[in-house]
């Protein structure tokens, strides 16, 4: 494939959002928010000069991208006039109402959803050789490292604000993220790249220290977050990298002892790394963040504030969905939607369900759920297969970020995790990094050397 300067800059581009999106509190906000459709629209102008220079438009046929198209046609087909007739006050506001109870925000969230296309299909074409890999990984591995040590110093001398200056309302912030728990989101993927690669042997022994000290730092943020989900996303990170590289294949032509010899320094390598996690835990619980910290995973829900109190919020979910179980109340619509349904006199207005699977039912119904469950089982089942490569980089590639996309998706029982635009790109980036082709791969020969460059096809 030919090597555009425009593909250069998509691949910058791709790297520089993953960077910016979180430091610009996440990407929450709405000026944010147009710097990042900005950029999207950026990667699309670069993708049509690409095309025009290399006489050929490059398209990747990954299925996973048909959940997210499949996910665009929901949310306009709820921006059709197919509702009911609308009353405010006994007189007729409107002929009829759109599907979506709130018409902007189903807009809205539409633009935010093909922001996120663009770049997933993006880095699905132009993350395409062994050395782009390896920068991408780079990129994720020491910037989720530099973010958790600034995160860990804010965390110290000023805790309630981001960068020293701004102070958000009604939110525990952590790094530069508004939301703690979206950090600890953030952090979950982040740290399961350089995990990936140490418990699928991938990391050179005279670099061992870089990773274990960016796992160590990370892992400290993640838990000095105080999020539960987050520590619960931690843990479903370790088991499912554990059982992966169990699951891993030997090498065909190692001898029965050398075989022997490996299982037992990968199950030493596994327990190792498993301590060292738990040591974390209590290192960064009780000898960084003391009885505070503590007390944030023992400290009980409080059911009186609508944004802890998860149990009512989710029963009132549930009778939204039950009442527009096939396409739901709209997509970004799930706010004015609770509102209506709610029965008691809070003084806080809640926004989000606190649970990713619920909020996708309410919002886009059963179409939209079965789209999700497309994802997620087209995403392990690709990856699985990509596991499979005898580069032994590209296999802990894989590994970690298979491991990375199961701790959100299990933190995401507990809150809204990838519904923040940061959390949501790098979740697609490492869905990317899973499940791409070959040619990210370092080619061998039959003897199991490295071909050399010129030969390799890509």
């Amino acid at each position: 494939m030919e090597r555009t300067v425009a593909s250069r800059l998509i691949f910058l581009t791709l790297s520089v959002a993953v960077v910016l999106s979180a430091l610009a509190y996440g990407t929450v906000h709405y000026w944010s928010l147009a710097v990042f459709t900005t950029g999207a629209a950026w990667v699309s102008t670069l993708w049509a000069i690409d095309g025009w220079r290399a006489r050929e438009l490059r398209l990747s046929r990954n299925a996973l991208q048909w959940s997210i198209l499949g996910l665009l046609l929901v949310g306009l087909i709820q921006l059709l006039p197919l509702g009911s007739v609308a009353l405010t006050g006994g007189v007729l506001d409107m002929p009829r109402r759109t599907l979506s109870f709130d018409p902007y925000a189903t807009k809205l969230a539409l633009v935010q959803i093909a922001d996120l296309l663009i770049y997933f299909a993006a880095a699905l074409v132009y993350l395409n050789s062994p050395r782009r890999l390896r920068l991408i990984v780079r990129v994720i591995c020491i910037f989720g490292f530099l973010l958790a040590f600034y995160s860990l110093i804010q965390s110290f001398f000023s805790p309630l604000k981001i960068y020293w200056i701004y102070e958000p309302v009604l939110a525990v912030p952590f790094g530069p993220f508004v939301n703690r728990h979206h950090f600890a989101g953030y952090m979950e993927m982040a740290i399961a790249l350089p995990l990936g690669l140490l418990f699928s042997g991938a990391v050179p022994r005279d670099k061992y220290l870089l990773y274990l000290t960016a796992v160590a730092v990370m892992g400290i943020a993640l838990i000095m977050t105080g999020s539960r989900g987050g520590l619960i996303g931690l843990i479903a990170l370790t088991a499912l990298l554990v059982v992966l590289t169990r699951l891993g294949r030997q090498k065909k032509d190692a001898t029965v002892e050398a075989s022997k010899r490996g299982r037992v320094s990968g199950a030493a390598l596994r327990a190792g790394l498993g301590l060292i996690l738990v040591l974390l835990f209590f290192v960064g619980m009780v000898l960084l963040g003391g009885e505070g910290a503590l007390s944030k995973f023992a400290g009980t829900v409080n059911a009186a504030d609508p944004s802890n109190g998860r149990t009512h919020i989710w029963s009132v979910t549930l009778r939204i969905i039950a009442d527009h179980p096939f396409l739901g109340t709209g997509l970004g619509a799930y706010g004015v939607t609770y509102a209506s349904y709610e029965t008691r006199n809070d003084p806080l207005r809640v926004e989000r369900a606190h649970n990713d699977y619920l909020e996708v039912l309410a919002d886009a119904g059963i179409a939209g759920a079965a789209l999700g469950l497309f994802f997620i089982i087209k995403l392990f089942r690709i990856g699985s297969k990509r596991r499979e490569s005898k580069d032994a980089f590209r296999r802990g590639v894989a590994t970690g970020a298979l491991a990375g996309c199961f701790a959100v998706l299990v933190h995401s029982f507990f809150d809204f995790t990838l519904h923040t635009t940061a959390n949501a790109l790098l979740f697609l980036i490492l869905a990317a990094l899973a499940t791409l082709n070959g040619r990210v791969e370092v080619e061998r020969d039959t003897q199991g050397n490295k071909l050399p460059l010129q030969v390799r096809k890509i």
